[in-house]
Parts: C-alpha cells; sequence; structure tokens
C-alpha cells in the first residue's frame, strides 16, 4: 500500500467507502449477514452449523456468491490486462445497477447475489499476477498493518507510514454510515448511488491510466 502513489491510495480509499456503503445496505436488509465482509459470514456460518440453524445456509450462500464475484473479477481482470481496473470498476457498476433494478422489480433474493458478486468482484481490481495487493472489502489486516506501522516509529520506521491504511479503513467506515443513513429511506435502491459512483470511479481508472507501473 505505502509503495503506491498518492491517486491510487485516495482511489482505494474511494472504492473502499463503495464496500462499505453496500455492505451496510446488505447488513440491514439481510438482518445481520454481509455481502463483502466474509470473516463475519463464516463466523455466522460456524455458529449456525453448531446450532443446526438455516442461517448456516444463508452464510454459506453468501459466501458462495462473493467467491464467485472474485473469480469473475479476476478473469476479467485477466482478458483486459493493463485495463483492469477501469474493467473491473465497469462489472462491479453494471453489477450494483443490476442489484437496484432486480430491487425494483420486487425481486429481492436476486438482487443480493448480485450486490455480493459486486463486492467480490471489486477485490479483482488491484489484484496483480494472482495476488491482491490492496484489499479493499475486509478491514482486519488492514487494521494490523496500521498497528505494525505506528510500532515500526520507535524503530526508525516513517512516522507516518500507517496512515495509507487508515485511510482505507476509514474510507470503508464512512461508506457503511452513509449506506446505513440512506438504507431507511431509501433500502436497495440506495444501490444506484454505489453504482453511479463506481462508474464514476471506472472513468477516473481510465483518466490514471494503464497500471503497468502497480507494484509486484
Amino acid at each position: 500500500m505505502t509503495r503506491y502513489d498518492r491517486r491510487v491510495r485516495l482511489l482505494a480509499a474511494g472504492l473502499s467507502a463503495i464496500a462499505g456503503y453496500v455492505d451496510a445496505i446488505g447488513f440491514l436488509s439481510l438482518g445481520g449477514f454481509f455481502v463483502s465482509f466474509m470473516s463475519g459470514n463464516s463466523t455466522r456460518l460456524g455458529v449456525g452449523l453448531a446450532n443446526g440453524s438455516v442461517s448456516a445456509l444463508i452464510a454459506a450462500a453468501l459466501i458462495a456468491t462473493f467467491v464467485t464475484g472474485v473469480a469473475i473479477g479476476s478473469i476479467v481482470g485477466r482478458l483486459v490486462r493493463a485495463r483492469r481496473r477501469p474493467a473491473v470498476l465497469g462489472l462491479v457498476a453494471l453489477l450494483l445497477a443490476i442489484a437496484a433494478s432486480l430491487d425494483m422489480a420486487s425481486q429481492t433474493r436476486p438482487a443480493i447475489i448480485a450486490m455480493g458478486l459486486a463486492m467480490g468482484a471489486e477485490n479483482a481490481v488491484f489484484e496483480r499476477d494472482g495476488e491482491i495487493h490492496i484489499s479493499l472489502t475486509y478491514m482486519t489486516g488492514t487494521l494490523v498493518k496500521v498497528g505494525q506501522r505506528i510500532a515500526s516509529i520507535p524503530f526508525g520506521g516513517g512516522p507516518w507510514a500507517w496512515t495509507p491504511y487508515f485511510l482505507l479503513w476509514l474510507g470503508l467506515v464512512t461508506g457503511a454510515v452513509a449506506g446505513a443513513l440512506v438504507y431507511p429511506s431509501l433500502g436497495l435502491a440506495g444501490l444506484w448511488i454505489a453504482a453511479g459512483a463506481a462508474g464514476l470511479f471506472a472513468l477516473v481508472a481510465v483518466w490514471m491510466g494503464p497500471d503497468r507501473s502497480d507494484p509486484t
């Protein structure tokens, strides 16, 4: 994360905000399940299995959907190569628009599936050689990096090396706040906002140019 320039860091924070926004809407719609935070769903799966609850099936379905979205996003990225960012973000925007459209047609379950696919696909934006270099939808590792960079300061580490990771986390939290505020009045229709934001970031990614200079 620290090896990327400021433009990429800000783009990543913006995309993390979209993830937080969509996840908050999904969480409220599903009554405690997630469309992007698979650690939480994995815990729900384990507890559901232990209790023999139907929640295990819901969590498993969401995890499978997310993984499928990651695979789709990765395939798209590999096909377009240097134009990975705008192509994957265009896919995310399309999936979110489909989710919002399905909700308008009272097809809530398919809408949730489209949301999960979109959040999985978003993780492929910063993939390189089959590895994710910037995590956009899960923050445990990011917060670990914050702590590690703070701990390195007395040992000669940069005093502000923790800030890119903190900014990424802050983006997700800010997006989640926005999603939670929007949901009571718009419901899943609030996904149109996320779709528009993803489309806008796709255009920004086009303006930024090919990502050949990304670290490997």
